[in-house]
């Protein structure tokens, strides 16, 4: 598990130049190659072990995933949820890594969750930033405001299938144990950003687990 030497010198407000300065600069981040948004990748950031312990606590506490704004399709996003307790210790452990990694205040994060994909499941093509016009942006972003990055970390290779595509920047991720996903969901001038619409890809054969944290503008909570 890679840890950056910084320690948080970046809330998650705008402009955000400093932390993309931060990742470019830090060893073993690969940015993508996009002037449409800002995206990182760190092959191996979990190593096996970590991976494991964090798919056993999601196939232990998972539930069906929800949306935050209904859109009348059923099958939009069909995986499955968890929410993991940062009172456990593999989950403290990589929380803190990932704020690390970023630079930024771990107070500006949300709970870690883990999801779970079988086959045939998917999540389709969706933004995770919330809709200023959407029916509950007040009821999601009035206390700690838009989401800001997404990290997300693959936790299994997949037998077929399963892949994360980001259709406007023509890149689909594969998932690899332990690699790392993170993007600003943001434009510089802080409006949100319609080019990080990504699709998690039906599942083919096996199971597929990963983990998401999302980071605010002000502290969560």
């Amino acid at each position: 598990m890679q840890i950056a030497s910084l320690t948080h010198p970046f809330g998650c407000g705008h402009p955000s130049e400093g932390l993309v300065a931060h990742l470019k600069a830090t060893p073993g981040v690969q940015q993508v190659p996009s002037p449409k948004v800002a995206m990182f990748v760190v092959k191996n950031f979990l190593d096996a072990e970590t991976c494991t312990e964090l798919i056993r606590l999601i196939d232990a506490d998972r539930r069906p995933s929800t949306i935050a704004d209904p859109n009348g399709d059923y099958a939009f996003r069909t995986s499955e949820t968890c929410d993991l307790k940062s009172s456990d210790a593999v989950v403290a452990r990589v929380e803190a890594a990932i704020a690390d990694l970023l630079g930024i205040d771990p107070r500006h994060g949300e709970s870690l969750q883990g999801q779970r994909y079988e086959v045939g499941q998917e999540f389709k093509a969706h933004t995770d930033y919330f809709e200023p016009t959407g029916r509950d942006y007040a009821r999601y972003c009035t206390v700690s405001g838009q989401r800001t990055w997404t990290v997300m970390a693959y936790l299994n290779e997949v037998e077929a299938g399963g892949a994360t595509r980001f259709k406007a920047i023509d890149k689909i991720v594969q998932p690899e144990v332990g690699k790392l996903l993170a993007w600003n969901n943001l434009r510089p001038n802080g409006t949100v950003n319609p080019s990080t619409l990504h699709h998690a890809m039906k599942v083919r054969a096996g199971t597929k687990y990963v983990i998401t944290k999302w980071f605010r503008e002000r502290p969560w909570g």
